[in-house]
């Protein structure tokens, strides 16, 4: 599986209507896709160690999607075999009066990872062109200066995402960028099975059925952001997620994929270091 099938080239105008959601690759049977993520799990895990060892570098994991399409179980799964100590999981919810007092990317700056680490963002900055974009009236508690020129600001916020997003690579945050593809049909399928099933009443809001009003709208916005933001330093992924366990496997190919790209090694010591383990070591077995 190849996941370049899935990649957005850059600068180039998104049709969503040209993207499966259900489509599932070379793989036709759920268990076979299971035991291939538990591969790319095990080989995440090995990754991170050497990620925060090196110290150098970030990973950070943007995930997008409508609601019910699977992000939080799909960071549940891939991110299974890491170490917890290397890992952050944000989400971002409506932004509260503080961060109304700053930039859009105010409240994201403080949540970037480390280095050395892996941070994950569940929803992220992208609201700002999707919900805000189908709700603009969301823009009047932004306090803007009144100069703003409301006709070009989608366009700015684009450009400004995409500088953004090249500085943090050039200052060794990688961005990876993935769009859980689902389908309206699929949603109506999730949402009803958790009206119906009493363990997962909770993860229901009547919110979510108001918003799927607005379907159409955001997948407009959608291909927008898909068509605009799409770069060499940080592409997005249209991953098919009607099928959870497809969704699962690819995002962890492409996170993967990713890291091996950076060539990250556990670092070597000089021989001050080499002469200090060696009198450390023999001292340890000459003593009690």
């Amino acid at each position: 599986m190849k996941i370049d099938t899935f990649l957005v080239p850059p600068r180039k105008d998104i049709d969503l209507r040209e993207y499966d959601s259900e489509h599932t690759g070379d793989y036709q049977k759920k268990q076979e896709a299971v035991e291939k993520t538990q591969e790319y799990t095990m080989r995440l895990g090995e990754l991170q160690e050497v990620l925060y060892a090196q110290n150098r570098h970030a990973l950070l994991v943007i995930m997008q999607g409508m609601d019910a399409s699977g992000k939080d179980s799909a960071i549940k799964h891939i991110m299974s075999g890491v170490n917890p100590q290397g890992t952050d999981v944000h989400s971002f919810k409506a932004p509260s009066s503080e961060e109304l007092d700053h930039d859009y990317l105010w409240r994201v700056n403080r949540a970037l990872p480390e280095r050395g680490r892996i941070g994950i963002f569940n929803r992220s900055y992208y609201e700002e062109l999707l919900v805000v974009r189908v709700h603009p009236e969301i823009l009047a508690a932004q306090q803007l200066p009144a100069e703003t020129d409301f006709r070009k600001i989608w366009k700015q916020r684009f450009e400004q995402i995409n500088n953004f997003e090249r500085y943090l690579e050039e200052n060794g945050i990688h961005v990876v960028k993935c769009f859980l593809n689902l389908s309206k049909k699929e949603q109506k399928k999730r949402f009803l099975a958790r009206i119906d099933s009493p363990d997962k009443n909770w993860k229901f809001s009547a919110q979510d059925v108001k918003e799927r009003g607005y379907w159409d709208d955001y997948m407009k916005a959608y291909e927008e952001v898909l068509s605009n933001t799409s770069t060499d330093v940080a592409p997005w992924y249209v991953v098919p997620a009607d099928q959870k366990w497809f969704a699962r496997l690819l995002i962890s190919k492409i996170i993967v994929s990713r890291l091996e790209s950076l060539g990250l090694e556990f670092p070597t010591v000089d021989d001050a270091d080499k002469l200090a383990l060696a009198a450390a070591r023999e001292s340890l077995l000459g003593g009690k």
